[in-house]
């Protein structure tokens, strides 16, 4: 399934007032388990005042809004391949007087015109997309000051993607690979002159199926048709609360495997 048909969508209607686009963002927060644990992730490196943060690929701007919301003078660089995202997102941040923290640019990860330094990169969701993505993690370490952390969410090479066999495609068309294998994107990081500060599974047991009642089911119900978001609505009544639990117990334990990676690294001071 292609998510871009179904962003597309959204889009049509996020594009008819700014004020909607920041309801999206605490609904992803809420059912997205990705974005408990990048949370938590910034939680545990204090950002200080003054600092800057590269939200590389931000998409729809969630993390930026995030991050100029809970910690104000941190200065935020988003950046995306698509201008009509960036500049959705600077019109929201404009309408409530948050542009001045954000600066909203197109850039190509393996090939970036911004040079600058920054004391944390967020990449969330955007490695699985990059064919060349050794030279995205060079280029990431390249701009990191010394002592600055990257911050990494991605599938798996265990059903990330939904893929659990090699028979099987992914179910977001999107994907140039299905997911990474813990140890190689490990060594990635450190042949890039980082270390690894935190490296864990998420979406592990409960994770998965959270996932699957809270995002996958809904999602092929609207990739039918949006005429079906009624449908989906009463759907979430009894079920949301059991997936935000379920997504807690996932955070809140240590999983052996899971379908997504999160790892955090330092640039060598």
């Amino acid at each position: 399934m292609d998510y871009d048909a179904i962003k597309d969508r959204i889009s049509r209607w996020l594009d008819s007032s700014p004020t909607f686009l920041p309801i999206l963002y605490h609904v992803m927060d809420l059912f997205f388990l990705r974005t408990w644990y990048v949370h938590r992730a910034l939680r545990t490196i204090d950002l200080q005042s003054g600092s800057r943060l590269l939200d590389a690929g931000t998409g729809f701007g969630q993390y930026a809004w995030h991050v100029v919301r809970n910690y104000p003078r941190v200065h935020v660089t988003a950046t995306d391949l698509k201008k009509d995202y960036l500049d959705r997102a600077a019109r929201t941040f404009d309408a409530f007087g948050l542009l001045n923290q954000v600066d909203f640019q197109l850039d190509d990860l393996t090939d970036p015109h911004i040079h600058e330094h920054f004391d944390c990169i967020l990449a969330i969701d955007v490695l699985e997309h990059i064919v060349d993505d050794d030279t995205a993690i060079h280029h990431f370490s390249e701009r990191l000051s010394p002592g600055g952390y990257l911050i990494i969410s991605t599938p798996s090479d265990q059903g990330g993607s939904d893929v659990h066999h090699s028979h099987q495609q992914s179910f977001i068309g999107e994907h140039v690979r299905d997911g990474y294998n813990l140890q190689e994107l490990h060594q990635k990081l450190v042949d890039a002159g980082l270390d690894i500060v935190a490296k864990e599974y998420s979406y592990g047991k409960w994770g998965s199926i959270a996932w699957r009642l809270l995002i996958k089911c809904p999602i092929l119900l609207l990739g039918r048709s949006m005429f079906l978001a009624p449908l989906v609505a009463l759907y979430y009544i009894p079920i949301l609360p059991i997936g935000l639990l379920m997504n807690l117990m996932d955070l809140r334990q240590i999983n052996d495997r899971g379908t997504g990676l999160m790892i955090v690294a330092r640039k060598n001071t």
